[in-house]
């Protein structure tokens, strides 16, 4: 059985972009070296990318966050470094046009994996909308969240996610 390792939201606009942060920068080694090891053992490996459009600062989101970041095909929207070099033909990319993706739910829902991690950015918004999504998907497998492969730009909001996500019976490793 299959292990998955999902990869959120690794962008160059989270990263070094409009909404960038010093940490983010940080997990790019980190993250390169869990694809690796995924891609080694034949696992599988999950990219999503937030993706907008032009009319953004429209959206619900943008009103909200008027920061326009990962437009669609722009610069920021790609992957941001090793880790945009390591993305395989076999590995599944998930455009999702707000927080959490409804198509990586319906894409998990009668999959049969051992276990699945998330890494990524940002964790308190992204990463856990996206977990609980896994989690409803697939109820009986064991979710981890990767503590050495998150990060936020407010480590509060941080701390109070992980906190929620252990409730909620992930495994915080």
């Amino acid at each position: 059985m299959k292990k998955l390792l999902i990869v959120v939201d690794y962008q160059k606009d989270f990263v070094d972009g409009s909404l960038g942060f010093k940490d983010a920068i940080g997990l790019d080694e980190y993250i390169s070296s869990l694809i690796q090891e995924y891609h080694e053992n034949q696992d599988d490996v999950i990219f999503t990318f937030d993706t907008h459009q032009k009319n953004y600062l429209e959206t619900q989101e943008g009103k909200n966050l008027p920061i326009v970041h990962c437009l669609e095909n722009s610069d920021g929207w790609k992957l941001y470094g090793k880790v945009a070099t390591l993305i395989q033909e076999s590995d599944h990319c998930i455009y999702k046009p707000g927080f959490g993706s409804l198509e990586l739910g319906n894409y998990l829902v009668d999959k049969n994996y051992q276990s699945i991690t998330l890494v990524g950015i940002v964790s308190n918004i992204c990463v856990i909308s996206n977990a609980v999504i896994c989690k409803a998907a697939l109820p009986e497998v064991e979710i981890f969240i990767d503590t050495k492969g998150i990060a936020s730009n407010d480590l509060d909001m941080q701390k109070k996610a992980i906190d929620i996500l252990r409730n909620l019976q992930f495994k915080i490793i």
